[in-house]
């Protein structure tokens, strides 16, 4: 799958560098965060395989980002940090994180754990099953590669919208509720703003026009959000 791309998010600049140098050594592709409180951006724009995270980190801590990574891809995320207690460990694991790295630590470790992470996700030991999917018409989304096919188009698509997708696709010709898409898309409805939904709706609109895909969203006035196929897509 040529090289496999590493995203490494450390605010110690000298720690960052020994893992880019080490990493390169070994053919992976490295990028380094940059803007600590744009680290979903900068994910996005690399599209890493794996994600290196330390806890400690300017603005919001590494539990944080895991959580909002975790909204927009299942890559594997190793947790490295100089806490040790137990309940660090528990929370990583717990708030979406596959693994972790205490510092100080042998880099020949942290090797072996990322060509681990790499195998059971992409290679030899990755699980051999069949790919869910959704249609309606010649629309085709596949959920665990984040993409919708329409005839010879692939669309990439983040988290949210894999899931505005689904629902919509799942649902045709039917309406799907607003109350429907915030349950799926935010665990706690109560946090969430209204204009929330809107902004992830108009994303989504505006990849199927960016991609010339003649379907389209339709706003049901006091009822939620329908699909409209376009003819070519019927």
């Amino acid at each position: 799958m040529g090289e496999q791309r590493i995203f490494i998010v450390e605010d110690d600049t000298k720690i960052a560098s020994l893992l880019s140098d080490t990493l390169r050594k070994y053919h992976y592709q490295v990028e380094t965060a940059k803007d600590f409180d744009r680290i979903l951006e900068e994910f996005a724009a690399f599209d890493p395989h794996l994600i290196l995270l330390d806890i400690n980190l300017p603005s919001y801590d590494g539990y944080y980002w895991c959580r909002q990574l975790r909204q927009q891809t299942t890559c594997p995320i190793l947790f490295i940090s100089a806490r040790s207690g137990e309940m660090d460990q528990v929370f990583a694991l717990e708030n979406g994180g596959d693994d972790f790295i205490t510092k100080p630590f042998h880099y020949e470790i942290v090797l072996a754990k990322i060509r681990s992470h790499l195998r059971r996700a992409y290679g030899e030991y990755a699980p051999k099953q069949e790919e869910r999917t959704v249609r309606a018409g010649r629309l085709v989304l596949y959920m665990e590669r984040l993409e919708l096919h329409c005839r010879e188009t692939e669309i990439p698509l983040q988290k949210k919208e894999s899931t505005i997708l689904e629902l919509l696709i799942a649902a045709y010709p039917k309406v799907v509720t607003r109350e429907q898409l915030l349950e799926e898309l935010w665990d706690d409805q109560a946090f969430v703003d209204e204009n929330t939904l809107n902004v992830n709706m108009a994303r989504v609109r505006k990849k199927l026009t960016d991609y010339d895909i003649q379907s389209f969203i339709e706003t049901v006035r006091g009822a939620g959000y329908r699909l409209i196929l376009g003819r070519e897509e019927q």
